[in-house]
C-alpha cells in the first residue's frame, strides 16, 4: 500500500511518571523526541496526526494536534483518538519516545498490510521475542468500535485487541524485518533517565562513527 494513503499517528501523551518530566521535549543529538518523531513521519506520510493527553497547545504548525477523546486511557486511548481523526482508513502508530525508528521497518509493516488482492488486515504488528510492539504498528479504522468496547470495559491493554476473533492480525516477526539482528534497537523507548543517558551516549557514538567514516 502507498504510504501516502496512510495517516501517520504520533502518540505524544505528555508527562511520564517514570521519567518525571515531559518526555516529548527531551533532547537527543540536538532534536527533541517529538520533533524527531514528526520528521520521521514526514518522510513517509502526507497526513500526520499528533495525539496528546496534555491540555497545553503543541507548537506543530504543519500538522494536526488532537487531544484524547476519552482521557486517561493510556496508549489504547491515544490510538483510538488518532484513528478517529485520521484522514485515511489506516494509520501507522508510533510513540514519540522512540529515537531509533527506521523508515525501512515502517515500510515493511505497511507492505505486510495486504491480506489478499481485495482485502487488508485490520492490524499489522511486530512480534519480537520480547513481545508485541503496539506503539509501532499499523491499525485500520475498523478497529475503532472494538477499541471503544475495550475502553468501555476498562480493558486498556492494546495487545488484547489482537486476540479478538473479529480482528484480523498480521504478526511480523523479527526475521521478516529489514536488517535482522539489528532492528530490536528500532523499538526501544525512552522511559527512564537511564534510558535517556544511554540513548544520548549511543547518539554520540553514532555521530563519531560517521565522522570517522
Amino acid at each position: 500500500m502507498d504510504s501516502r494513503l496512510i495517516t501517520g499517528i504520533i502518540l505524544a501523551g505528555g508527562k511520564s511518571r517514570r521519567m518525571g518530566v515531559d518526555k516529548r521535549f527531551l533532547d537527543i543529538a540536538g532534536q527533541t523526541l517529538l520533533d524527531h518523531a514528526v520528521s520521521v513521519c514526514e518522510e513517509l506520510f502526507e497526513d500526520i496526526v499528533v495525539v496528546t493527553g496534555a491540555p497545553e497547545v503543541l507548537n506543530i504548525s504543519k500538522h494536526r494536534v488532537v487531544h484524547d477523546i476519552i482521557p486517561n486511557c493510556a496508549a489504547l486511548g491515544g490510538i483510538y483518538t488518532g484513528l478517529s481523526h485520521a484522514s485515511f482508513n489506516y494509520g501507522f502508530v508510533m510513540a514519540c519516545d522512540m529515537p531509533w525508528v527506521q523508515l525501512n521497518i515502517i515500510a515493511c509493516l505497511i507492505e505486510a498490510l495486504r491480506r489478499s488482492p481485495a482485502d487488508n488486515y485490520d492490524v499489522v504488528i511486530p512480534k519480537l521475542d520480547t513481545g508485541l510492539q503496539p506503539t509501532h504498528a499499523v491499525y485500520g479504522k475498523q478497529c475503532i468500535p472494538h477499541m471503544k468496547a475495550m475502553i468501555d470495559g476498562q480493558d486498556l491493554k492494546v495487545q488484547n485487541l489482537c486476540s479478538r476473533d473479529d480482528v484480523s492480525v498480521r504478526y511480523v516477526s523479527a526475521q521478516e524485518l529489514p536488517g535482522f539482528g539489528v532492528p530490536i534497537r528500532a523499538f526501544e523507548n525512552i522511559n527512564t533517565p537511564d534510558d535517556l543517558e544511554k540513548a544520548r551516549r549511543d547518539a554520540d557514538t553514532d555521530h563519531s562513527s560517521r565522522r570517522a567514516g
